[in-house]
């Protein structure tokens, strides 16, 4: 009975309580049925939410945006393996090719182009940092673009919190996040 599921939420016994949620960044559609219903109170019920990161920031997204990037116009050519670069280069382009026949009519419906798709995800990719380029070719999945357009968990809830006007923050700041994944060393990614 999904009231009595285990769940990822904490709770800190304080007046009023405080609850902990992990989440994982998934879209919400795959996991919301699971989510259980002590844990869907417990955001209802609070009056301010704290996310990892706030993603309806716009500073947050630059800033993501900006932290990938390889350091004084390097590109990913001259830090990469030249086959490593020429097999990675091989992929994407088979995922540009193959991208239309991934996407959903719903996706298509809405003006979603599979060329947009792919710059918005892939753009600029030869001068991302190897561990940037790596998480996303590890979200370069037909089942990950099938649900392109639907929030992830996290930004999902981080609307909701706005659109019931609860306070709203985050956790870490950007470079929290950053420095330790750009501080891995090839051998490491």
């Amino acid at each position: 009975q999904q009231g009595e599921l285990n769940s990822f939420l904490w709770t800190i016994r304080r007046d009023p309580p405080a609850y902990l949620f992990g989440t994982i960044h998934v879209p919400y559609t795959r996991v919301w049925d699971f989510i259980p219903d002590n844990s869907k109170a417990a955001f209802h019920t609070s009056s301010s939410i704290y996310f990892e990161l706030d993603l309806t920031d716009p500073y947050t997204i630059s800033g993501l945006a900006s932290c990938q990037m390889l350091p004084h116009g390097e590109n990913l050519q001259d830090v990469l393996p030249r086959e490593l670069y020429r097999r990675l280069k091989r992929h994407l382009d088979y995922i540009k090719l193959m991208l239309p026949h991934w996407m959903t009519p719903d996706q298509r419906g809405k003006g979603l182009y599979a060329d947009y798709l792919f710059n918005a995800i892939a753009g600029n990719w030869e001068r991302k940092r190897p561990v940037w380029v790596m998480l996303m070719v590890n979200s370069l999945t037909e089942t990950d673009i099938r649900s392109r357009g639907v929030p992830v968990l996290d930004l999902y809830l981080a609307q909701e919190a706005e659109r019931m006007k609860k306070r709203t923050g985050a956790v870490e700041r950007v470079e929290e996040q950053c420095h330790p994944l750009n501080g891995l060393n090839f051998s490491q990614v």
